[in-house]
């Protein structure tokens, strides 16, 4: 089970990983011992990459090439694809789809979550596994389905504009 996120309310927590892997980033140290038991070596393009998702928190690869580049103009958008996807087969990045855009990277030093997206404003609200336990444990049971959480988004609309469209809508009705 994973630990509950810093920062919950209600099991919501709307900061972003950031605000949580500061406290359990893991060292160079870390990521080369992780390669190397897996037989690559940490390139300095893969600790730059690296590097970039873990400060960034949920990144496109576009925006990792964008923090990469801070550091050096040596490396290439296909650099970042091509080393994201080594970096998600060996556990140390995964992606979930926040937007019908490219992917959003985010370091596995942060707790597993699942993505609440408004359609509304674009809001991204992470939520712990345990608030999506009954329906992940309904899956299992009914359809022996093990949930890959870490993946799940969903989409819908947040409280704020939930609450703005029902006041327009009773607004609205009041003139009729």
């Amino acid at each position: 089970m994973s630990e509950p996120l810093r920062g919950f309310e209600d099991g919501a927590y709307t900061g972003t990983v950031r605000d949580h892997v500061e406290e359990r980033q893991p060292s160079t140290a870390d990521w080369r011992s992780t390669l190397r038991a897996k037989g690559y070596r940490l390139t300095p393009q893969r600790e730059l990459v690296l590097r970039a998702v873990e400060r960034l928190g949920h990144a496109t690869p576009d925006e990792v090439l964008t923090a990469v580049r801070e550091e050096s103009q040596a490396v290439n958008i296909s650099t970042v694809y091509r080393t994201l996807e080594l970096l998600e087969e060996l556990g140390l990045v995964r992606h979930a789809h926040i937007t019908d855009r490219a992917p959003t990277y985010h370091s596995t030093t942060a707790p597993e979550h699942v993505h609440l997206v408004c359609r509304g404003c674009g809001a991204v609200t992470e939520v712990g596994p345990d608030v999506i336990a009954t329906t992940t444990d309904a899956l299992h049971g009914r359809y022996g389905f093990h949930t890959d959480v870490g993946h799940l988004t969903i989409f819908g609309s947040c409280r704020a504009c939930t609450a703005r469209t029902e006041r327009t809508d009773r607004e609205g009705g009041m003139r009729d």
